[in-house]
């Protein structure tokens, strides 16, 4: 569910107006335009938002699941899976016949595929497993202009390619994700490609273009009114401080990532 939907139900199901809900905070318009997702909140309009409407941030969608089938129940069922990371659940729900057999579309066989993949990157399953259906998702692009799902099997695929020892593949195909990003119409998931490229080149051993990758990160997140991946990109860059010997730098870094991931519950990883 997004976060526009799950403020507007929220706030039909107290029987507020959007006048009522928007006074005091901000014009109606633009709560409207929040509403029906065309507009993201900035952090301290959304927590506005969510103290008057009485609902917790753990309620809210950070970024937006790409649908697997037409149906809202499956859909729904990965969202939640995702959400809380439960990869090895993810898989097998992936991977059961009754799945399978309700992805119809291209577009729907590549998420299908993408999030096969995710979830065999965090699990156990080989790096071949992962970087073919990686690689099937990238293929599947279903525009001549990357998507930002297809973006996304790029960026990730390039992360299967470090761990393969594959460092120019790897850089082709975060190049590839990142090209042209500015001449996309804005997703909050577009979020993930720089924290994804990032970690590429911090595990190809070149911390000063990761951080730099980071730093453009945030200022794409801040400069949507976003905060989706922001505590993440503070938690690496924490680490790559703290392995420079910079304990200055990592202690702020770390500082904002703990300050990011109470105010909206994102989780980050403790390993990189």
């Amino acid at each position: 569910m997004s976060l526009g939907t799950t403020l507007k139900q929220a706030r039909k199901r107290q029987g507020l107006s959007q006048a009522a809900v928007a006074t005091g905070i901000c014009a109606q318009s633009m709560l409207s335009a929040i509403e029906n997702d065309r507009y993201t909140p900035n952090a301290k309009l959304l927590v506005a938002l969510c103290r008057r409407l009485a609902i917790s941030l753990d309620q809210i969608s950070l970024a937006s699941d790409f649908a697997i089938s037409g149906d809202d129940a499956l859909n729904t069922r990965m969202q939640v899976l995702c959400n809380q990371h439960r990869y090895s659940d993810l898989r097998d729900f992936l991977l059961a016949p009754s799945t399978l057999a309700a992805v119809t579309t291209d577009a729907q066989t590549q998420a299908y595929y993408y999030y096969l993949g995710v979830a065999q990157l965090h699990g156990d399953a080989g790096l071949t497993a992962v970087q073919q259906n990686l690689q099937f998702a990238a293929d599947m692009a279903v525009s001549r202009r990357p998507t930002t799902l297809t973006r996304l099997a790029l960026a990730s695929l390039a992360t299967v390619k470090t761990q393969q020892h594959l460092p120019r593949s790897a850089q082709q195909l975060t190049a590839q994700a990142l090209a042209q990003l500015d001449q996309m119409p804005y997703e909050e998931n577009q979020n993930i490609l720089f924290y994804l490229a990032a970690l590429t080149a911090y595990w190809l051993q070149e911390p000063e273009l990761a951080t730099d990758r980071l730093l453009q990160g945030i200022r794409f997140i801040t400069d949507h009114q976003s905060h989706y991946m922001l505590a993440n990109c503070y938690r690496l860059i924490a680490e790559i401080a703290q392995r420079a010997g910079h304990a200055l730098d990592a202690a702020e870094a770390r500082q904002k990532q703990r300050f990011l991931s109470t105010l909206f519950h994102e989780a980050v990883p403790e390993k990189f």
